[in-house]
Formats: structure tokens, sequence, C-alpha cells
């Protein structure tokens, strides 16, 4: 049945599997492309895809899950008769803490200080320092929040199910 609920429903599934495919397609391709780089290479290619990803179109189905999942949340357990919406809760959970907030608080703060570093005057050894400190956290967190993601995407996945079934 066509419903604002199911609207708002298909909407967030559709941008938190967008996101889940980004995240993973980065894990899978570009960190171990980008892993081959000498130093300085790959620092400055970090830098380049930290200005290239911010666009409208990453920044719309980034930031539209945080409202989007929260409010259908809020739609689902408002129709009550089904506990199908704690899988929404779990995915609005799962993303605005694991995927929003590591990105924000974690990875966002790791981009701007490579984006202030001059990388065309630093010594063969600053460029080594500079990567140590932001690859290994940097991809930790990204696994952390792809992992996270995922588990959104399935939880939101299973309720469509559950709820596109009736």
């Amino acid at each position: 049945m066509l419903t604002t609920s199911n609207l708002v429903l298909a909407a967030g599934t559709l941008l938190t599997g967008l996101m889940a495919g980004l995240f993973f397609s980065f894990s899978t391709a570009i960190i171990p492309g980008l892993a081959q780089l000498p130093d300085g290479a790959y620092l400055q290619a970090f830098q380049n895809i930290n200005i290239s990803i911010q666009n409208p179109v990453f920044l719309l189905c980034f930031m539209a899950p945080v409202i989007i999942l929260p409010v259908t949340t809020w739609l689902q357990n408002k129709q009550g008769g089904s506990s199908a919406w704690l899988w929404v809760l779990a995915a609005t959970v799962l993303y605005v803490i694991a995927v929003f907030g590591v990105t924000v608080a974690g990875n966002v703060p790791l981009n701007d200080a490579l984006a202030k570093a001059d990388l065309t005057n630093a010594s063969l050894p600053s460029l080594a320092e500079q990567r140590a400190a932001f690859e290994p956290l940097w991809n930790k967190l990204h696994t952390i929040r792809t992992i996270a993601n995922f588990l959104a995407f399935i939880c939101l996945t299973f309720n469509c199910i559950l709820t596109f079934k009736k």
C-alpha cells in the first residue's frame, strides 16, 4: 500500500543503501589502490578525494538519512500493530551514531587536518609521518561506518520485506 510511511521508508532505505554501496566500494577498491601509492601521492590523492566528495549529491545522500530515518521510525511506531518498526529504530541508531557520528567526529577532523597539510614543501620523512598519523585511524573509522551502514541497510531491507508483504 502506498502511504507516507512507506514512501519515507523506501526513501530512507534507498539512501542508506546508496551510502552503504559507496562506503563498500571505497573499502574494496579505493583504499587498496591508494595503499599502493608512495606517501606524497597517497596524501595528495586523499586531499583531492576529500574535495571532490563534498558535492550536493553526496551531501544529500549522506545527510538525508539522518532526518528520514528518525521520521520513519516515528511513523512506523505510530502505526502500531507490529514490532517491525524496531528494525527501523535499529537502523536509525546505527546510521545516526555509527555512520554519521563516526564520520563527523572522526573522519572529518582527520580530513580537515590533512587539507591543511603543505605536501609540496614536505620532506619524505614528514610525508611518511603525516600518512602514519592519518591512514590507520581513518581506515579504522571508515571500517566502523561501513559495517554500521551495511547493518543499517539490512535492518531497513528486512523492515521493507515485513512492511510491503502485508
